[in-house]
């Protein structure tokens, strides 16, 4: 037996070993849980009739005068009160600015200065409350991204996403908790700790954006916002069963984002996007956060759902660190086709992508670039690179300014393939194959139903023995494809928030979000903690 061959079969043997210890290694770690932990407190259940209405009810409610602005505000400020010494969801607000600006609302509307129509047309959040990350620059509040050296620091101008915003009638009132430096999928920070799941407080929210998702869920906020590089929206729509939507690469403005997207490519992988409890909130989100690009999106060009060619995949396919999909995402799947099967006038096919089993691979080659901004010089403000291995020394001995999750994927990134190598250029050809394979599949009237993750809400600390599980996100961030999370109700197994990831060919978004509507149609979508 020649050297090459045997080679081969060694290589074989060692990736099947370390499979079977990454899988024997969760199982462990999650039954220590189980035991530790056990199921944690929920949120109280959302009952007040304002907290229950979307965005669009509100908006439609405060401009026909069946309700205040004032009165809208006041509530969500309660709720926010409520929950958030349980979730520590919320890390700065403007609720006194907030009710100001809500007062001068209603004295407008009240004015008869414009119609109906024309406050539709040009206000379409007229006085409705929002909420924002803690790395969307929002003027006046705190603009950290968790990040210890910035935790004074404040936005002295607001990002072009919420000046979008503010001008479509919008009124932020409170900014949502972030990994630090966003550079994790649980949400925890040196300066404001961890947040917590409004359906199991045991059980993280996701990242980067979970801080926003936990307070949709919590029923704190009628409308927030995200960013989006590695599943940063999706992920923690999904765990805390609300509805998120990644765009298209290159339609919402970044100004205003912290970190600053890496220069090239990579900047086309970074978005910002919209979570919100109710579906039909998405659109006109998006409508107003695209700006001029909105067009190129066709958002208001009917969708007939019964025409839309529908494909879905139960996996990725076997990558050998991310978890086996569980069994409430295989029937959350199952769910769907089935009623596809039933509405769609085709019979819904099963796609064999058979490259999403290297998707972190994929991911991890892709972020890196010659101009880009790594993970170590983010970490050091851009002022050089930081050293995690003695980083890591300081933060065994309590001396470190990052968290440990900051310091470990710092770690993982240099087990990577460094960027120029012939490897490296071979998984970017692969992506470059992959997008054009899944463009073909899905045309301009396809969408892939795919899970968000491959487990429901972990519990906290448990994603350090499962890093790689976001690439499920993750692999449609470098391919540039929109997607949304879609809530599919509480799962039967452990009763936390299961849902799809449907995702369309670039600048189809208007595809993702009408199935989404369907599938809340059909599913009932949010469900309130604390029933």
């Amino acid at each position: 037996m020649s050297d090459g061959p045997f080679r081969k079969i060694l290589r074989k043997a060692f990736q099947s070993l370390s499979h079977l210890f990454f899988l024997f290694l969760s199982y462990c770690v999650r039954k220590y849980f189980d035991f530790k932990h056990g199921k944690g407190k929920q949120v109280s259940l959302v009952s007040n009739p304002i907290l229950l209405q979307s965005a669009n009810e509100l908006a439609l409610n405060i401009r026909t005068r069946k309700i205040t602005s004032r009165k809208v505000v006041e509530a969500f400020i309660d709720r926010i009160k409520e929950v958030n010494p349980t979730l520590n969801c919320v890390v700065d607000n403007c609720y006194e600015k907030a009710l100001t600006a809500a007062d001068d609302v209603d004295e407008l509307i009240s004015s008869g200065k414009y119609s109906e129509d024309e406050l539709l047309e040009e206000k379409p959040f007229l006085g409705v409350p929002i909420s924002v990350k803690d790395n969307i620059a929002c003027k006046g509040l705190l603009h950290s991204a968790g990040f210890w050296p910035r935790r004074e620091c404040r936005a002295e101008k607001d990002s072009i996403v919420i000046s979008l915003l503010k001008k479509a009638g919008a009124i932020p009132f409170a900014l949502t908790n972030v990994p630090e430096l966003c550079m994790w999928w649980e949400t925890v920070n040196r300066i404001h700790g961890r947040t917590s799941n409004p359906y199991d407080t045991n059980r993280m929210v996701g990242g980067s954006s979970g801080g926003e998702g936990a307070l949709q869920a919590a029923g704190g906020s009628p409308l927030g916002f995200g960013s989006d590089i590695g599943g940063s929206i999706r992920m923690p729509a999904f765990y805390n069963g609300v509805f998120g939507h990644k765009p298209s690469r290159n339609i919402v403005s970044l100004e205003g984002l912290f970190p600053e997207t890496s220069a090239g490519e990579q900047s086309s992988f970074n978005v910002i996007g919209p979570l919100s409890r109710y579906a039909a909130d998405l659109r006109p989100a998006m409508k107003v956060i695209a700006g001029d690009n909105a067009k190129l999106l066709k958002l208001d060009e009917p969708v007939d759902i019964e025409h839309i060619k529908y494909f879905f995949q139960f996996d990725d396919g076997g990558e050998r660190f991310v978890s086996p999909v569980d069994e409430d995402q295989t029937e959350a799947i199952k769910k769907v086709v089935n009623h596809f099967n039933k509405v769609a006038s085709s019979k819904v096919i099963c796609s064999k992508l058979e490259d999403f089993k290297e998707s972190c691979t994929i991911f991890f080659a892709c972020m890196k670039g010659d101009k880009g901004i790594g993970w170590e010089e983010q970490c050091n403000e851009n002022q050089g690179q930081m050293n995690p291995w003695s980083e890591l020394v300081k933060w065994i001995i309590g001396i470190s300014d990052h968290t440990f999750d900051t310091i470990f994927v710092t770690l993982l990134d240099l087990f990577e393939e460094p960027y120029g190598t012939s490897r490296h250029k071979q998984l970017v050809e692969k992506r470059n194959l992959l997008r054009e394979e899944i463009k073909w599949l899905l045309g301009d009237n396809g969408v892939l139903i795919y899970p968000t993750n491959p487990t429901v809400a972990l519990y906290h600390k448990e994603t350090l023995v499962r890093p790689y599980n976001f690439s499920y996100t993750a692999i449609f961030n470098i391919l540039g494809f929109p997607s949304t999370s879609v809530p599919l109700g509480l799962g039967t197994k452990e009763n936390l928030p299961t849902g799809v990831q449907i995702v369309a060919n670039i600048n189809q978004d208007r595809l993702c979000l009408a199935v989404a509507e369907e599938l809340e149609k059909a599913f009932g979508g949010w469900v309130s903690p604390g029933k």
